[in-house]
């Protein structure tokens, strides 16, 4: 099948970088600002070190883009995209919110993904038509069917306001069956395994996105941005099962009254 070498290298390699992770966090974590006063800790950038080096060596030929700054062109047509702590904040004030995230795309595709959570030990995973793991167990959408009986997860409520829809959204989400915001990676990966039914983020980069959108496709989800492209790389994005798909899109694409 294809990806089995991809898939067993880079849970490996997630695991490690987890490991680093939790390791650092029982010391000085360093915690500085980026430029887009977004906080960064020592952690991030050792662990994308550290899943950099093992790419590079399992994947010389391979493009790479990491969050903390890591870009390297590819020869083939292939590149892994990294987050190495998503929920950086969450794991600055230690809750379990936050994850190592691998994917890896390849000729605009996102094809193989994990998302390792090192608090609890947990790794969700998938590559391109083979379904979506849990700890090895497969995972699947929920069957929910409207918005009434549908777990919404919403994230990124602090950039909610730069979106026309923005002035309506409490009446709206008032009317979905209950309404969770528990972290990106974390709400995301609830939609994937059938727990929750929709994913709103109103502020998304690449890494955030890559291997949480193939574990999602995988497992039934439909997957786009606010504009409705299928695409990472539209800075914000949604996550949902398939019979309330047109109705999310319509909602979070509507335009600004002129």
């Amino acid at each position: 099948m294809a990806y089995q070498e991809e898939l067993r290298i880079g849970a490996e390699i997630a695991r490690k970088a987890g490991e680093l992770a939790l390791k650092i966090r029982e010391g000085n974590i360093g915690v500085e600002s980026k430029s887009d006063e977004s906080p960064v800790t020592i952690a991030d950038r050792e662990c994308e070190k550290l899943i950099v080096a093992e790419l590079q060596r399992a994947f010389p030929d391979d493009g790479l883009l990491g969050e903390e700054g890591t870009s390297c062109e590819s020869s083939n047509g292939r590149k892994w995209i990294i987050d190495p702590i998503d929920g950086t904040r969450d794991f600055i004030r230690g809750t379990r919110a936050w994850s190592v995230l691998i994917g890896l795309e390849e000729k605009g595709r996102v094809v193989a993904g994990f998302a390792y959570f090192p608090s609890t030990g947990e790794m969700f995973s998938a590559a391109r038509g083979q379904g979506a793991f849990w700890d090895g167990k497969r995972v699947q959408a929920s069957g929910i069917r409207l918005r009434s009986e549908a777990l919404l997860c919403l994230n990124g409520l602090g950039f909610v306001h730069r979106y026309p829809f923005a002035p309506d959204l409490l009446r709206w989400i008032s009317e979905f069956w209950t309404v969770r915001s528990m972290g990106g990676c974390v709400d995301a990966m609830l939609v994937a395994s059938g727990r929750a039914d929709v994913w709103i983020e109103a502020q998304a980069k690449p890494w955030d996105l890559a291997p949480l959108k193939i574990i999602a496709e995988e497992a039934g989800c439909i997957t786009f941005d606010f504009e409705g492209a299928d695409t990472i790389y539209g800075g914000n994005y949604v996550i949902c099962v398939p019979a309330l798909a047109d109705e999310i899109m319509r909602f979070v694409g509507r335009k600004a009254d002129r």
